[in-house]
């Protein structure tokens, strides 16, 4: 007797978004590895003090933060499509006064335009929620890996897109923020075929679930929380840094953007797989993993700058944070009931992105202000990475030994 237990059928609707977010994800995703290759060259360029060199970088991720419970509170309420609208008219925005101020040589402007960049992350950080929305929960884990996917070519595009435009005009970098400009309005278009409906609101003695509060004492949402935002900072604690390292250390910018495009690419490689690999051996073990390699790469950047150091390290900070933030976000879609989902997806990326904010205005003053070299600036950063490991590889412990909670 066969007991194997089929799959719920996948409609067309559902199909069609996934699709129409993988695109998403590899066109106007294409802009976040060019603004986090170049945002801290073009910074140094502009900062009187190179300590504030990756400030620009810590400003989208602020703005990220800030705008994370107010765009998930605009999606609640007008839809997906309207947030991603917004999202790619911020990101035009943001990347038009970054070229402005690129022009004039303002360094407070292109803080500015970082910060409404921001604005266009942090609504893309909710293509993997909208992914989960109208997919069968047994298969969300890889409705959100197979969005994490289009990546992949966001990995190929925006450094390539890096070595065409930041020399293109005779101002260093303007030509690759008019790029982003460009990708922006076209990427926008792309959105008019998303087809997930706008929640109802509720009726006035509809449930309110639970609050804030009661949420984040919960042990799996914490727990979850806590590895998406280590997971997350350390990758971008990391990556911030290294056009810096790499240039810093004698190598070139090209080389700086192959780095980062195969770092880009090993974070995204493995959703084919992530969501098949949780189903197989559960989250809580892919969440392991993932903090595991996060580790082997400081312990491999710590071992010299050697162009292949830079490689391996960034390639495995990529697997680590794939493993470990797609693993959180898929235990974090079981812990919530339909009207907390606004309140929880806006709570977990305010806090993640507020942690990652930390993180990269930590590293651009341990890579240019520890030590005298570039070299003890990039021990300095990947030595950073210990204690937010201890953190969460104890609470992932600490989830381990609890009873298992039931899932919503």
């Amino acid at each position: 007797m066969n007991n194997t237990v089929s799959s719920p059928p996948i409609s067309a609707k559902t199909r069609r978004n996934i699709l129409v977010l993988v695109m998403a994800q590899a066109i106007l995703g294409a802009q976040m590895p060019m603004i986090f290759t170049i945002g801290g060259l073009a910074g140094q360029s502009l900062a009187s003090n190179a300590c504030f060199a990756t400030l620009p970088i810590s400003l989208i991720v602020m703005g990220t933060m800030i705008w994370a419970t107010p765009m998930s509170a605009i999606m609640q309420r007008f839809g997906r499509r309207t947030g991603f609208f917004i999202g790619t008219a911020a990101g035009a925005t943001g990347a038009a006064i970054g070229a402005y101020a690129l022009y004039i040589g303002s360094f407070p402007l292109f803080l500015l335009g970082s910060f409404v960049t921001g604005i266009y992350q942090s609504a893309h950080g909710f293509y993997r929620f909208a992914a989960a929305d109208s997919a069968p929960e047994a298969f969300k884990p890889k409705a959100i890996s197979y969005v994490m996917v289009g990546g992949l070519a966001a990995a190929f595009i925006g450094p390539q897109l890096i070595k065409l435009t930041s020399e293109a005009l005779v101002v260093p970098f303007l030509g690759a923020y008019l790029a982003v400009i460009v990708i922006n309005i076209v990427g926008s278009g792309l959105f008019l075929a998303l087809d997930i409906p706008t929640p109802k609101r509720p009726a006035k003695d509809a449930p309110k679930g639970r609050t804030r509060w009661q949420l984040l004492t919960t042990p799996k949402i914490a727990v979850s929380i806590i590895t998406a935002m280590v997971s997350y900072a350390l990758m971008n604690l990391v990556m911030t840094s290294t056009p810096l390292a790499v240039v810093g250390c004698g190598y070139t910018q090209d080389n700086a953007a192959d780095i980062v495009s195969a770092h880009v690419l090993a974070m995204f490689v493995p959703s084919f797989f992530t969501g098949h690999v949780i189903a197989r051996i559960g989250v809580r073990k892919v969440i392991a993993i993932g903090l595991v390699i996060l580790g082997l790469a400081g312990i491999v950047a710590l071992q010299g700058i050697e162009i292949e150091n830079f490689f391996v390290a960034l390639v495995l900070l990529g697997i680590g944070w794939n493993f470990g933030f797609i693993g959180a976000t898929t235990m974090l879609a079981s812990t919530y009931k339909p009207e907390e989902q606004g309140r929880v997806q806006g709570l977990n990326d305010m806090i993640v992105f507020g942690f990652v904010t930390m993180a990269s205005l930590a590293s651009g003053g341990l890579m240019n202000c520890s030590g005298g070299s570039a070299q003890q600036g990039w021990s300095a950063v990947n030595m950073a990475m210990i204690p937010l490991l201890t953190l969460a590889g104890a609470a992932l412990i600490w989830l381990w030994l609890r009873p298992e909670e039931e899932t919503i």
